[in-house]
């Protein structure tokens, strides 16, 4: 009598995390050799670490023992013991070497059979922290299905209602079960150790089924990643997609060879995952990406909105006492006598005979104005200095570190008028007009030619002086429309 044929069907289960990768499998090398050889002997010793062993074991004499043949053809001896192979990376980490010592040693010596998807994770995630400028992110809003069409009384606590409670492992399998009937996925949650942000890190294979089939090459695609990142006690949310890696096997088919499709797919996902009854998000875009985590964080964070930049970021910064809505005048001053520095706002809090160091005040204002003595300034500078202090305040300065490397801008306006004074009409419809402005702070390079009489500040919109704090924008007539037409 005839077996019957196994029937394989889809799952809602994740990958998990003990799967392991071969240790021989190239882009695996590629991955881990981002990393620097202190985060290297770092990481391994998380892996060795008590909390860590019974999920990532290394490779031991008694596994040697039954395979006799591989261990001769090997350079690193496998090591008896746990203690002995922390004891191996302790010792890599008080002496200097090269990075490729310690690559070697995890993936031909002490892990020699295999990496598992988390431990890859924990690479991946390891590198963001290190290098926060390694992935363009995308700021996103969470907002409230009941409160999209009602304007609140208080926007505090609008605000504050559109913080959703996360419970970290009700999120993943809310979001595990949104995407598992097109694609099987594994999911890595990691806290950052220098930025308060939680990141989950999502890796995609086209297929729902449990055990599938696939290539060792592809568990260290990169195109299949996404990650979301969730800043603290703010209503934002920030996604980024490595598109630059090559599928192993792309296929006209799958979802998560194509970068965009996967970004749409989980985007999609994890506002219903964040959704409770009675309770639904849903997200929206804020025009503004960058590939610098704590720009994020300064324009779409905890500390602050974007309404809080440009010529209002002097009173965000605290840069200047008192506030623009302040009814009491004693309370502010104005730009010139700001920057003459023989001001200080009176504050009634204060005694009167406690006063301000006269150095420590100049000191503070040369760092946000970037002059040392204004009054040696000709009249033409010093109007056009004033002019851009009031466009930019303390932005791109010392005081708010928060650079966009890039600005894309669509001008949607008709061409400029004949000489007759009409409007120049083609034939056929007006193209839009696309620019782009790259580099290491755009920002700061249009205060430099604001600085400089290239540009007149005053005449500077809003979107160009950090203000509006959005790196794409949509123009017409010098203003920018938050939906294109």
């Amino acid at each position: 009598m005839a077996r019957p044929k196994a029937v394989r069907a889809p799952t809602t289960a994740s990958l998990p995390n003990n799967l392991r990768i071969p240790s021989t499998t190239s882009s695996l090398a590629k991955t881990l050799g981002k990393l620097s050889r202190p985060a290297l002997i770092d990481l391994a010793l998380t892996w060795l670490d008590d909390s860590n062993i019974e999920s990532f074991p290394p490779y031991l004499q008694h596994e040697a023992d039954n395979n006799p043949d591989d261990e001769d053809a090997l350079p690193y001896p496998a090591a008896e013991t746990v203690e002995e192979v922390r004891q191996a990376y302790e010792d890599l980490q008080e002496r200097k070497g090269g990075k490729r010592e310690v690559l070697e040693r995890i993936l031909d010596g002490d892990w020699r059979h295999g990496i598992t998807l988390r431990q890859l994770a924990m690479a991946d995630l390891r590198y963001i922290d290190d290098h926060p400028a390694s992935l363009r992110w995308t700021a996103l809003e969470l907002s409230r299905i009941e409160n999209r069409h009602k304007e609140s009384s208080h926007s505090t606590e609008h605000w504050s209602s559109n913080i959703p409670r996360i419970q970290a492992a009700t999120f993943v399998k809310a979001l595990q079960q949104e995407i598992a009937s097109l694609v099987k996925a594994h999911y890595h949650l990691s806290r950052s150790s220098t930025l308060p942000i939680t990141f989950l890190r999502i890796f995609i294979v086209d297929s729902p089924y449990q055990t599938p089939r696939q290539n060792p090459e592809v568990f260290a695609d990169s195109s299949r990643i996404i990650y979301v990142a969730f800043p603290d006690s703010c209503p934002y949310i920030y996604t980024s997609i490595t598109a630059s890696g090559k599928s192993s096997a792309p296929t006209s088919s799958s979802i998560a060879t194509d970068p965009r499709s996967l970004q749409r797919l989980v985007r999609d996902a994890v506002p219903k995952a964040l959704s409770r009854p009675q309770e639904r998000y849903t997200v929206k875009a804020t025009a503004l990406a960058a590939k610098n985590l704590p720009t994020l964080l300064a324009l779409r964070g905890p500390g602050r909105s974007g309404a809080a930049n440009g010529s209002y970021s002097i009173f965000a910064d605290a840069a200047l006492e008192g506030s623009p809505l302040d009814p009491r005048p004693s309370a502010t001053v104005s730009a010139e006598e700001y920057m003459r520095g023989g001001h200080k706002p009176v504050d009634d809090n204060k005694d009167n005979g406690d006063v301000e160091d006269p150095q420590a005040l100049a000191v503070s204002r040369k760092r946000v104005s970037g002059i040392s003595d204004p009054t040696m300034l000709s009249p033409t500078s010093k109007k056009r200095r004033l002019a851009v202090e009031s466009r930019f305040g303390s932005a791109c300065s010392s005081l708010t570190p928060a650079p966009l490397d890039r600005l894309d801008v669509r001008l949607l306006d008709l061409p400029d008028v004949d000489e007759d004074g009409g409007v120049d009409r083609l034939a056929g419809p007006v193209p839009p007009v696309s620019l782009s402005f790259s580099g290491a702070d755009v920002i700061g390079g249009f205060r430099k030619l604001a600085e400089l009489g290239v540009v007149d500040p005053e005449r500077m919109p809003s979107w160009m002086t950090g203000e509006e704090a959005v790196s794409m924008a949509v123009v017409r007539g010098g203003k920018r429309i938050k939906k294109t037409t």
